[in-house]
Parts: structure tokens; C-alpha cells; sequence
């Protein structure tokens, strides 16, 4: 699976100032929605909220990924933020959180949207990809060192 298929250039966010997890997460539903027609930013924010609820999507060192399953996708839609000062995300490590990858699948998700998942999980698992993007200061640079950094991490952990 390519990250580009699930993350498209106007889907990635460098510097973007959050004052708080929840404004993070309306960030991340605004860009959620970019590609996706008929569905609402309120109704993506509720959904990571209330998967937020079910339990912590910070991973710890820095990474966040909220994600929810909606109504009326067939395919995964992935977003990368990164905050120009971190926030607190109630990561298990109690850091806080300045790299945020957001994804929606449908309701139903088969297999293809789970590599997808774990394609995410391993990006962000990636320390060295971590530090890669952190030292980008625009979007179009961090979606590249996104995407490039996914394909070695993918090479080096992908069956």
C-alpha cells in the first residue's frame, strides 16, 4: 500500500498552531474532509471524539493517531499535522504530542484498510522518520519527507 493513495499533498499541515487536543482534532477534521465530498467537519470531529473517549490515541514520543470510522467512504483518508508547539494528547509516556497523523476508514474495513492502518502505525513508529519530519518548516517539505520516509519505512517493515 502507498501512503499516497491514502494522503494527498493539501492533507498535510506544517506549523499549524493548536491551543488544545480537542482544537487539534477540529484541525484534523477540517483536513479530513478536503477530499471527501458530503460529509461534514462536525460530524468527523464527533467521531474521532468519541473514539478518543474509547481510549487514548496518543503513542507516545510526540505521535498522535486519532482516527475514527465513518459512514459513507470507501476508502482510507489519512492527514499529517504538525503543531508548532506541542500539546498535551494524554499520551501512555505523558509527552506531548507536535506530530498528529488522523485517519477515517469506512465502517466496514476489510483488509486493504487495515495495511493501511498499520502503514500508519509503522510511519509513526519510524523514530528516525519522526525527526525527519519535525525539522521540516512547509508543508510541501514535510509531505515529501512524508512520503519518501513512508516508502523506506514500508521497504523495511512491509510484507
Amino acid at each position: 500500500m502507498s501512503l499516497q493513495k491514502i494522503i494527498k499533498p493539501d492533507g498535510v499541515l506544517c506549523n499549524a498552531a493548536a491551543r488544545s487536543k480537542k482544537h487539534c482534532i477540529e484541525i484534523l477534521s477540517e483536513l479530513l474532509i478536503r477530499n471527501v465530498a458530503d460529509i461534514a467537519s462536525d460530524d468527523i470531529f464527533e467521531h474521532l471524539i468519541s473514539r478518543e473517549r474509547l481510549g487514548c490515541t496518543g503513542m507516545g514520543k510526540g505521535a498522535a493517531f486519532p482516527h475514527c470510522r465513518v459512514e459513507g467512504i470507501d476508502e482510507s483518508v489519512a492527514v499529517l499535522i504538525k503543531l508548532s508547539e506541542p500539546v498535551d494528547f494524554d499520551a501512555p509516556d505523558g509527552e506531548p504530542v507536535d506530530l498528529v497523523l488522523g485517519m477515517m476508514v469506512p465502517v466496514e474495513i476489510d483488509d486493504s484498510h487495515r495495511a493501511d492502518i498499520k502503514l500508519i502505525t509503522d510511519v509513526l513508529a519510524d523514530e528516525g522518520l519522526r525527526a525527519r519530519l519535525r525539522e521540516m518548516n512547509s508543508s510541501s517539505d514535510l509531505y515529501d519527507a512524508l512520503i519518501n520516509g513512508a516508502d523506506i519505512t514500508c521497504q523495511a517493515n512491509c510484507a
